[in-house]
């Protein structure tokens, strides 16, 4: 009964040895992005800039939704711009973000040059 009793409370500390390094190792922090068109009209040439990287999309309809998943390194702060329908370059500065942060930003682009930004995001040790 002993040598059972051995070999299960091994294959036991295997088994939650394996877990916690699956749990913890390799983690890939990722922000899901998700950008609203409220602006009334279609926009162009919208880039997010955030620390080390930007991303965007040539155009953006009326109504329509743009989603983009990135992963923030190092810190600063998050800019947007984009030519309006009438061609006037806007530039809106969003919130500062941090390396191993997660979680969905929700960007909501409004009329008159404004937007609303709504982070649910976490910090990782």
């Amino acid at each position: 009964m002993t040598g059972r009793t051995g070999a299960w409370k091994l294959f036991l500390s295997v088994f939650v040895s394996a877990t916690i390094l699956a749990n913890t190792a390799c983690h890939s922090f990722h922000v899901d992005t998700t950008i609203e068109n409220r602006t009334g009209a279609a926009i162009q040439l919208l880039e997010v800039d955030y620390p080390s990287a930007s991303f965007g999309v040539d155009h953006l309809d009326a109504a329509a939704v743009f989603h983009y998943r990135f992963q923030v390194r190092g810190s600063g702060q998050l800019t947007l711009q984009y030519s309006d329908a009438t061609g006037q370059q806007i530039r809106i500065t969003g919130p500062t973000l941090a390396e191993r942060q997660q979680g969905q930003l929700q960007i909501v682009l409004l009329p008159g040059g404004k937007a609303e930004f709504h982070p649910q995001l976490s910090a990782q040790p």
